[in-house]
C-alpha cells in the first residue's frame, strides 16, 4: 500500500516544492475570494473549464503578481500563467481522476514542430504534448475558493515523484505504491503549489460539497517558434 496518506493539510505546510514537489500557502488569497468567485465560470464542467481570457484575474495571477513571484522563485524569473482551468466538483459533478502526470500544454495555434505531438482540441483550444523537458520546468498553482477536507476529494500527490521525470504509464502504479501519498486539503483562500511533473490524482468525494478550484499552470520559458503559449 502507498505510505503516509495524510488527512490534515493544515499541518502539511512543511512540504517543500524543491524537495517534495509541493508547498501549501495558508490563506494566501483569502482577501481575493470575491474576485475569484466572480471570475469563476457559471456552468460547471466535469473535465474543467479552460479559460481563453484571464483579464479578470490578471492582477492576482498575471506576471509580476504575488502568485507569479512565488512561481518565479521556484521555476525561474518571469514566470507567467500559460493555462487556467476552473474545476467545480459537487454532488452533481462528482468525478474521479486516476494517477497521472500532466503532459499537455495549451497553445494559440497548431504548428508542426519536432517533438510536439500528439495534438488534441479541448473546448476549442489547441493542446499538444511537448517534450517532457517543457513540462518538468513548469509549476501549477491551485487556488481554493471552498474548503476541501478528507471527504471532499482533495488532490492527492505522490511526494517526490516529480524527481523520476517522465514515468511510463505501466510504471505509474508501482511508483505510487512506493511513494508517500499526501492529501492536499485546504481552507477557502489557501493555495497549493506543485511541480507539474508530479504524479497526482483525485477520488470521488465521499461527502460531496461544492469544491471550486482555479488551477493555473506557470512557465518561465518561451516555446519554439512559431508555437506560442495560449495566454501569451
Amino acid at each position: 500500500m502507498a505510505r503516509g496518506l495524510a488527512e490534515g493539510a493544515r499541518g502539511l505546510s512543511s512540504l517543500s516544492f524543491t524537495k517534495d514537489g509541493a508547498e501549501h500557502y495558508l490563506a494566501l488569497v483569502l482577501d481575493q475570494l470575491e474576485l475569484l468567485a466572480s471570475a469563476f465560470p457559471s456552468e460547471p464542467g466535469n473535465a474543467g473549464i479552460r479559460f481563453d481570457d484571464v483579464t479578470a484575474l490578471d492582477e492576482l495571477i498575471g506576471k509580476g503578481s504575488k502568485l507569479a513571484q512565488i512561481a518565479s522563485a521556484k521555476i525561474g524569473a518571469g514566470a507567467r500563467p500559460v493555462r487556467v482551468i476552473a474545476f467545480d466538483k459537487s454532488a452533481e459533478t462528482n468525478w474521479a481522476l486516476g494517477w497521472h502526470q500532466d503532459r499537455t500544454i495549451c497553445v494559440k495555434r497548431r504548428a508542426d514542430v519536432p517533438g510536439f505531438e500528439p495534438w488534441t482540441t479541448e473546448q476549442g483550444l489547441q493542446h499538444v504534448q511537448p517534450p517532457f523537458s517543457v513540462t518538468e520546468a513548469m509549476a501549477t498553482v491551485r487556488i481554493h475558493l471552498d474548503p476541501v477536507d478528507h471527504d471532499n476529494a482533495p488532490l492527492l500527490i505522490a511526494a517526490r515523484s516529480h524527481r523520476r521525470r517522465l514515468i511510463r504509464e505501466m510504471a505509474i502504479g508501482e511508483v505510487v505504491e512506493a511513494s508517500e501519498i499526501r492529501s492536499c486539503q485546504a481552507e477557502a483562500g489557501d493555495v497549493w503549489l506543485y511541480a507539474a511533473a508530479i504524479l497526482h490524482a483525485s477520488e470521488r468525494a465521499v461527502q460531496p460539497t461544492r469544491r471550486r478550484v482555479h488551477q493555473i499552470d506557470y512557465s518561465a520559458s518561451n516555446l519554439p517558434a512559431p508555437l506560442e503559449w495560449q495566454l501569451d
